[in-house]
């Protein structure tokens, strides 16, 4: 299918740029006080879970096959990366990178918990070194970098080793000329690695400069909930096509902050996709059942068209 093509047949969908459709999610949330009830689901023990905003009893294995979306109400729930992976590239053509890579605990850090306790919880938690995954794999048959952040390992917080692994595939898809893709999904820097967690906001905006701007490959962002902080500050913003799942609550400085500060309420939305869409920040959002056709249908037009010339 072409892209002019796809572009019509999301009009079946009641469009699919700009918001997501009423026909697909079957009348998806839009209260942000309800968006943000926390919500738990283990999609590995048990045959059903709860949903509960909308209090539906939902299936484990047809969520599952359904791509962590709740068929009442339109719901994204949360995704490990691992399934974001799999989600988004070839079956079985993953090939990881820098996955030994840990940190360090430079400043000793200690508040209700020791950093070191925090690290080891999160790694026995996910099975993960970090809150990132790297590496290359397939797209139609096409290579592309991919990297993915996980939010279940401290909050998907940016340290020195996820914004390493980011620099080095970076790296890698600008010396290969391959076209890159970064999920996110994270709470922002990680405090408890100070200066050495903002420092990587740079370090990735400077190895993204080559990448787009010197080597003139493609950068897709793809914007989950929640993508906040540094990096929505750095890498999370700076994609030459900027994506986002139906109310990804996407921000630099939460609710709460901005209300203290500036003295003014936040009106309901404010810092979801759909508004985001609204003021020219976001290109598209997406179901997340159709994201890797997208993307494939994206770097298949960057490929036959450059739309970077000298």
């Amino acid at each position: 299918m072409s892209v002019t093509n796809w572009f019509e047949d999301r009009r079946k969908f009641g469009g699919l740029i700009g918001a997501f459709p009423e026909e697909a999610t079957r009348g998806s949330i839009s209260n942000e006080k309800g968006r943000e009830r926390r919500i738990s689901i283990n999609t590995n023990r048990g045959l059903r879970t709860r949903r509960d905003n909308c209090g539906n009893m939902l299936y484990v294995k047809f969520l599952r096959q359904n791509r962590s979306v709740c068929e009442e109400c339109g719901y994204h729930l949360p995704m490990n990366s691992m399934e974001r992976v799999e989600l988004s590239i070839d079956r079985n053509t993953w090939i990881p990178m820098d996955e030994d890579m840990t940190t360090r605990d430079v400043l000793d850090f200690f508040d209700e918990d020791s950093y070191q306790n925090r690290l080891a919880i999160s790694q026995e938690k996910t099975g993960l070194t970090d809150a990132a995954q790297t590496g290359i794999g397939y797209l139609n048959g096409t290579p592309i970098a991919l990297g993915v952040m996980d939010f279940h390992f401290m909050g998907g917080s940016m340290g020195s080793v996820v914004g390493e692994k980011i620099t080095r595939l970076i790296e890698y898809a600008a010396d290969k000329s391959l076209p890159l893709v970064l999920i996110c999904a994270s709470g922002g820097a990680r405090m408890q690695e100070g200066t050495l967690s903002l420092m990587q906001m740079a370090k990735i905006s400077s190895v993204l400069q080559i990448h787009q701007v010197q080597k003139k490959l493609l950068h897709i962002s793809i914007l989950t909930y929640p993508t906040t902080g540094g990096v929505t500050a750095s890498f999370g913003m700076l994609g030459d096509i900027i994506i986002a799942e139906s109310k990804a609550y996407t921000a630099f400085a939460g609710k709460r902050v901005i209300e203290q500060t500036s003295r003014q309420k936040i009106p309901e939305g404010f810092q979801a996709a759909e508004s985001l869409f609204d003021n020219g920040l976001l290109d598209l959002i997406i179901p997340r059942n159709l994201s890797k056709g997208v993307l494939g249908e994206i770097s298949e037009l960057h490929t036959s068209a450059p739309y970077k010339i000298d």
